[in-house]
């Protein structure tokens, strides 16, 4: 089993990103999401762009390197960095029904600390999910520098601070970006 998803990790993770990208917009057709929560995915897909074009970019041209792919690319890294983008989306509405499902209603009508605080748990839980696949599958993992430091070793892999502070930051900036669109001043 883990053969398996070693050798085919990155065709399973482009498949589950494009379902994703297809869940969704179906979802959007057939009107069970409302255009705020379709914007939301692509509020979510862009920020995810954010790093994980600039990493990739980074990396694949020599500029800086911020991982290192344990396998060959089996695509133009572009084609990667638009994949976890789109995963990226999904994960972000995962964390936006947590809130919608978890805290009382109205949920992000107005700043409220359970709300963000059940966005960062999240968005902790499901980086290190992500991460620990990412090792386990022998696909890729961060270089540790002096800013990215070890945080442990998972499958004879390193897993660095980075990916975690990323996912501190960016469910700051997916919350405040739901209130504006709700017409929150914050």
């Amino acid at each position: 089993m883990v053969d398996f998803f070693s050798q085919y990790f990155f065709l399973i993770d482009f498949f589950f990103a494009a379902m994703i990208c297809l869940i969704v917009l179906l979802l959007y057709i057939i009107h069970r999401i409302e255009k705020s929560t379709w914007y939301l995915y692509w509020v979510g897909f862009c920020l995810g762009m954010c790093w994980e074009f600039t990493m990739i970019f980074c990396t694949e041209t020599g500029i800086f390197a911020f991982y290192v792919y344990l396998v060959p690319l089996p695509t133009h890294f572009i084609v990667i960095a638009i994949a976890h983008s789109f995963w990226d989306g999904g994960l972000f509405l995962v964390g936006y029904g947590l809130v919608k499902k978890i805290c009382a209603k109205p949920t992000f009508e107005r700043f409220k600390k359970n709300e963000l605080g059940i966005m960062l748990i999240w968005g902790q839980l499901q980086n290190l999910a992500v991460e620990l696949m990412s090792t386990y599958a022998n696909a890729w993992e961060y270089i540790p520098y002096w800013w990215n430091p070890t945080i442990f070793v998972f499958n004879g892999h390193i897993f660095t601070l980075l990916p975690q502070i990323i996912w501190l930051i960016a469910p700051i900036v997916f919350y405040y970006v739901t209130l504006k669109l709700n017409g929150v001043g914050v």
